[in-house]
């Protein structure tokens, strides 16, 4: 009887090397049981067979409750295993998740290898929120590249749509979105080049009833427009919620940027403008054209500016306007300062 017992349980370890199902197993060992069982109670005792196997079919009868008896017990500890796991509070999960995904770490790497922006400059563009005013020739380089670098949350505010006289300089487009709202249109080209940005477009003008509301969700605000009365009511609505402003102007060859921060230091945007210019003093670039990279180039910067204000990197143009010459390839930077006359800020920026 032994023999045969250790036989079987060979056979149960070739099987499962061999990688036989439990379920097979079990059905074998309970066919030869069954075989065994059957010749002790129907064959001759002086049968060989029943003498090589224990003679007597009461062993392996009392075998076969044994492995019962076994069998019945792991069941009824993995069935009250079951039942308290069920009970049991489910435990939050407090393990830290991770700020970026593998993708976004190779995706940002260029960034993270910079001394001033790093790890935690890009964890602070990620969890940036920047509303970008005006989806035209400046907002179209600044809104590619603040997606591009990983900016978390970016507003478009734009009530017109793509023309084809637009193409020449509005990169964010393409021919096959003329008629298409311009948010929406550079909401698709954002999320194709970086799909780890939520991008919020508002398809209607700014207007002084939603301005404040609207500016006080988010960071910076980016002023890329082409007339006064919008550019005037962002700098009175910005320092209003003390908001920075980040704002550009081109037209022909030439552009100009500021950073207006008077909650931070340095002036408005009124401070350094009072007054409306003439009619047909600045022409629009529909009046007076303009060179189709131009806009690339102060956009760009606005870029720049707005990422070294998030980061906190290098020297802003807090208290500093810069005038761009295409057609000479010159660059001017002057020194700007708050007038405490000035009906929007105060002369704030003079003091903080």
């Amino acid at each position: 009887m032994m023999a045969l017992l250790f036989a079987a349980a060979a056979l149960w370890a070739l099987a499962w090397v061999f990688g036989v199902p439990m379920r097979v197993r079990l059905v074998v060992l309970g066919v030869v049981w069954l075989a065994i069982v059957a010749a002790h109670l129907l064959l001759p005792a002086e049968i060989p067979f029943r003498v090589n196997t224990g003679g007597d079919a009461r062993p392996w009868l009392v075998l076969a409750i044994l492995a019962l008896a076994v069998w019945g017990y792991r069941a009824l500890l993995a069935r009250l295993r079951n039942r308290a796991h069920a009970k049991a509070p489910a435990q939050p999960d407090t393990a830290p998740k991770p700020v970026f995904t593998d993708t976004e770490l190779t995706r940002y790497a260029r960034h993270m290898m910079l001394r001033e922006v790093g790890g935690p400059g890009q964890r602070a563009l990620k969890q940036a929120k920047v509303l970008v005013i005006g989806a035209g020739g400046l907002g179209s380089p600044a809104l590619l590249y603040l997606a591009a670098a990983g900016v978390g949350t970016i507003g478009v505010i734009d009530d017109d749509t793509v023309d084809g006289t637009n193409l020449q300089r509005q990169i964010i487009h393409t021919d096959a979105r003329i008629g298409m709202p311009k948010v929406f249109s550079a909401q698709a080209q954002m999320q194709a080049l970086n799909p780890f940005v939520t991008v919020q477009p508002y398809n209607r003008r700014l207007t002084e009833a939603e301005a404040e509301q609207l500016f006080a969700q988010y960071d910076l605000i980016l002023d890329g427009t082409d007339n006064f009365d919008t550019r005037y009511l962002t700098n009175r609505i910005a320092v209003q919620c003390s908001k920075p402003l980040i704002a550009a102007a081109i037209t022909q060859w030439e552009g100009q940027i500021a950073l207006y921060d008077p909650a931070r230091g340095g002036p408005c945007f009124e401070c350094l403008f009072p007054e409306r210019p003439a009619p047909g003093l600045v022409p629009s670039c529909a009046e007076a054209g303009v060179i189709a990279p131009l806009p690339g180039v102060l956009g760009s910067m606005m870029a720049v500016e707005a990422l070294k204000t998030l980061t906190h990197a290098g020297a802003s143009l807090r208290g500093a306007l810069v005038i761009y010459d295409g057609l000479y390839g010159e660059s001017r930077r002057m020194t700007t300062h708050a007038r405490a006359d000035c009906p929007v800020c105060h002369g704030k920026g003079a003091t903080a």
